[in-house]
Formats: C-alpha cells, sequence, structure tokens
C-alpha cells in the first residue's frame, strides 16, 4: 500500500472516530472515558503490584486516600505483618512498603536507585534544593559541613542554652497544673512546644525571639507543615486556597524567612569577634574560618593551617532551609526506674542537684542511657523513611520497584522484633544492660541508614539525657492513665492518644 493510501485510510478512521464520538451524548463521552480512566489505573495498579502483597484491585483513583487522611497505626501493623513487601496506590501515586529489616537497609544504602523524598510534596514544601533532597557532590557538600556542627566539643556549646530552656518550661509545667486547680492537664500542646523551643534555641540561641518559638510551635511544625506532609495529597490541592497543603506552604515560607533573618544577625555578631553558643555560630564560624583560609592561600601564603571543617559560605537562605529540615526531623515507667534515674543522675552531679548537666557526666549515666534507648526504641520518632525510585530498582530477586513509585522502608518492625529484642513490646532498660540489645546494630533502624543517616544520632541521646536528668531532680510528675493511653495516634511520629494527662509538682 503507497504512503498517500495509508494516509487516506488514517484520516478516514480518524474522521470515523470523530464522527461516532459528535454522534455520542455528551453525558456518554464523559462516561466512556471515565471507563478507560479506570481501566487503565487499575490496570497500571495490577501491573506494578505484581507478586508483593497488597489489595488485589483498588479504589478507582484515590486508593485508600480517606484511611491515609487520619492514618490508624493498627493498619500500619497490619500492613507490615502481610509480607516483607506490600503495596498501596493512592492517585495513581504506586507505594510500596518494605517491612523487612534487610530490605530496609538496601533502600537506605542505594542512592543509586532512590533519594529520599519525605513525601511527594515535601519538595514543594520544603524547596527543591533543600540539602536532605539533594544527592551525590551536592548532598556531601552539606552533609560535610553540617557533620562538624555535632562533635563532642560542638555539642558542649549548646547545653547552657538549652539548660535555659529546661528551667523556663519545667516552671511551666507546675504553672500549667496550678492554673488548672491541679487537675490533670493534657500536656502534649507543651512537649510539642518544649521541643520546638529546644530546637530553636539549639539553632539559633538568642537571635531568635520567644514569640517566634511560640508561633512556630503554634503553627509550624507539629499543625499546618505536618498536616500537609501526608503520605499522599490530592493533587495540585498546594495551589487550592486553605488546604493543607496551601496553609503548609505558606507556613514554612515563613519560617524559612525568620530563619535566614537569624542566620544574618548571626554572621554579624559572629564578625564581631563573639564566642559561639549554638549550632549557627559554629556553622558560620567555620565559614569564616574557610573563607579566611582561601584568602590566604591566595595571597601566596605557605604553610597555612587547614581548617578542620573547610567549606564554602553558604548564604542565609540556605542556611534558613537547612535549619527548617533539622526543625521538622527533630519532632518527637515504673517508680523504680524513677528512683534509679534519680539516683544516678544526682550522684554525677556530685550530689548537686542543682548543678548543670556537663558533657563529662554523659558517660557516668550508664542507666539513664538505657532507658533513653529503650524510649528510642519502644517507640521510635520515625517509623519510616519515604524515598523515590530514580530508576527501576531490584529490591528482590522476585521484585522490582518501577521507576518514579514510591519505597518506604519502615523502622519500627526491626525495633520490636521478637528475635533482636524479647517481649519487643515491653518496655526493659535492662536489655541494653544486662542482655544484648546492643549487639543488635543491624535492627537499631532510629536513624536510619547509609548516605541520608540521622546526622543528629549523638545529638539526640544527649539532648534526651539532658532533659531527663534535669526532670527527674527539680520534678514530681504523675500520669493520670486513660483507657486511650496506650493508644498510638501517627501525626509525623508516635504521640499518645489521650494526649497525655499529667500533674507537675516542684521537688523540694
Amino acid at each position: 500500500m503507497s504512503q498517500a493510501a495509508q494516509y487516506g485510510t488514517s484520516s478516514q478512521m480518524d474522521g470515523l472516530i470523530s464522527y461516532v464520538i459528535r454522534g455520542w451524548p455528551g453525558w456518554q463521552v464523559i462516561l466512556t472515558s471515565l471507563l478507560v480512566l479506570m481501566t487503565y489505573d487499575q490496570f497500571m495498579y495490577i501491573k506494578r503490584k505484581g507478586s508483593i502483597a497488597g489489595p488485589s484491585f483498588k479504589i478507582p483513583f484515590m486508593g485508600p486516600f480517606l484511611q491515609a487522611i487520619h492514618p490508624k497505626f493498627d493498619s500500619y501493623l497490619a500492613q507490615w505483618a502481610s509480607g516483607p513487601l506490600s503495596c498501596v496506590s493512592v492517585f495513581h501515586k504506586f507505594v510500596v512498603l518494605a517491612s523487612d529489616r534487610d530490605i530496609a537497609h538496601k533502600v537506605f544504602k542505594s542512592p543509586g536507585y532512590v533519594k529520599p523524598c519525605l513525601v511527594p510534596i515535601a519538595t514543594d514544601i520544603m524547596g527543591p534544593n533543600a540539602w536532605v533532597f539533594l544527592q551525590g557532590r551536592a548532598h556531601a557538600e552539606f552533609r560535610r559541613g553540617l557533620t562538624r556542627l555535632f562533635t563532642n566539643k560542638a555539642l558542649s556549646t549548646y547545653l547552657p542554652i538549652q539548660e535555659k530552656v529546661y528551667s523556663d518550661y519545667f516552671s511551666r509545667f507546675v504553672a500549667g497544673t496550678q492554673a488548672n486547680g491541679g487537675k490533670p492537664t493534657k500536656f502534649m500542646s507543651f512537649f510539642r512546644e518544649i521541643n520546638c523551643a529546644l530546637s530553636c534555641r539549639t539553632f539559633f540561641g538568642d537571635y531568635i525571639s520567644q514569640d517566634a518559638v511560640k508561633r512556630i510551635a503554634d503553627d509550624c511544625i507539629f499543625y499546618l507543615v505536618t498536616a500537609a506532609l501526608e503520605l499522599v495529597n490530592v493533587p495540585l490541592s498546594m495551589y487550592i486556597p486553605f488546604t493543607k497543603p496551601w496553609a503548609g506552604k505558606r507556613t514554612a515560607d515563613a519560617v524559612q524567612a525568620e530563619f535566614a533573618k537569624c542566620a544574618a544577625a548571626c554572621k554579624a555578631n559572629m564578625a564581631s569577634g563573639a564566642e559561639p553558643t549554638c549550632i549557627v555560630d559554629q556553622w558560620v564560624l567555620h565559614m569564616m574560618e574557610s573563607k579566611k583560609y582561601h584568602e590566604r592561600i591566595a595571597a601566596g601564603e605557605e604553610n597555612v593551617t587547614k581548617p578542620t571543617n573547610l567549606i564554602r559560605e553558604f548564604t542565609n537562605e540556605e542556611i534558613g532551609q537547612t535549619m527548617f529540615t533539622f526543625l521538622f526531623a527533630s519532632q518527637d515507667a515504673s517508680s523504680n526506674v524513677l528512683h534509679r534515674l534519680r539516683d544516678e543522675n544526682l550522684s554525677v552531679r556530685g550530689g548537686d542537684r542543682n548543678r548543670p548537666f556537663e558533657l563529662t557526666m554523659y558517660d557516668f549515666l550508664t542507666y539513664t542511657n538505657a532507658v533513653i534507648k529503650e524510649l528510642l526504641r519502644h517507640r521510635p520518632p520515625v517509623i519510616f523513611v519515604p524515598y523515590v525510585a530514580t530508576k527501576p530498582f531490584p529490591v528482590t530477586p522476585d521484585y522490582t520497584v518501577p521507576k518514579g513509585a514510591m519505597i518506604v522502608p519502615s523502622c519500627y518492625p526491626a525495633l520490636h522484633d521478637p528475635v533482636a529484642y524479647p517481649n519487643p513490646d515491653s518496655f526493659d532498660p535492662e536489655r541494653w544492660i544486662t542482655g544484648d540489645a546492643e549487639s543488635k546494630t543491624e535492627n537499631w533502624l532510629v536513624f536510619g541508614a547509609g548516605a541520608h543517616d540521622c546526622l543528629a544520632r549523638k545529638y539526640v541521646p544527649l539532648t534526651m539525657a539532658h532533659m531527663v536528668g534535669k526532670a527527674v531532680l527539680e520534678l514530681d510528675w504523675e500520669h493520670h492513665a486513660t483507657e486511650r493511653s496506650e493508644e498510638i495516634r501517627v501525626f509525623a511520629t508516635l504521640f499518645p492518644m489521650d494526649e497525655c494527662p499529667l500533674t507537675f509538682t516542684e521537688r523540694r
């Protein structure tokens, strides 16, 4: 057949289809298009699912979106128990969940196949150039500079400002109980605020105002931004006014702008010769030392001592954005335990319960550290870490994650593995002292693994030891348990469903 004949036949076919469609009522065209799209959506789900666990069919288009709006922890447990790999699909976004410890390690350590995404909308809310989303050399450049901010020497400079935060908020805890007439008060909002204040002050010291800290605690990390960063959102919802993604984006931009102002104030202060007292001070000091080194080399000087942290100069906006990602990442026993904690913390302070915490005390807090490790294992602050496949990823010999799909390695199952941690649902600090929990390093996924593991793996236990030690020495409290105290609410991290009703009094 000639090319002209072929063209004529094609044109005739197109004309015939157009004629048929023009003859249909409008509702019939819409219905047919909808059926075609539903069939395609279902076909692609089944194709991507392959042999792994998951529903045989999905709810057209949205999948389990309604369940994702208010996720239930029991649903995650059921999903993890369904198989080492399982899947869901929401608004045509295919998500693979990995509950197997070894598969989780493989995902964490395969930057050639995956990159962190938190959730699909996170790059829009936090900014596509945020360092946590970078790969390769760009990521390594940021990480090299940030790692030196968490050495023991650097961490010791943050302790005095953290001591002030604890003193301030512990007084507020007592005052909150008094204001409520000594009756139990839901303290989760207080705990969210102290966590946020601790992070803001550690990052920016006195460069950030208390009003700004309060606004950020109320409006940012634990509410608007956290609510926006759901695993899957309605497509394009970030551009629809008053939706959660729209509010989250506006809030994130405002907080990053506030942090950029703090960075500018820090640079001016450090240029005057001030001593570093917070994380940004340390970071800017390293920038200044690096700049001076490069200037001396460029001037032809010889035998110039190279700084321990040779980095480029980061802009105020880059600093603000980086501290914002840190802020988001910093989200969240028997009487015998309490007595042992008090005795140990009083001992390392030489019997003076008002003595401020010092870095040298940390290594002598054996039982306190065991309690902290058990807290992080029993109720880990992160239960999974979403990644997106940048190309087809053969995670097992039998299954390849499609390009563009999310792959979500889970931390919780490894931390509750009964083989590694007998009676995993029991809170037992002794497993870290007389047991062999310390040797189960492959299961210790609290801080992830691989190139994007958490920089704060030393900072978090130190901060918790500081807070716990000061609290047990200065406060008495009573937990007024309810029938929902052991129910878990998932909101970025894990919370008690009853918002933790407590009463606090000052120890005499």
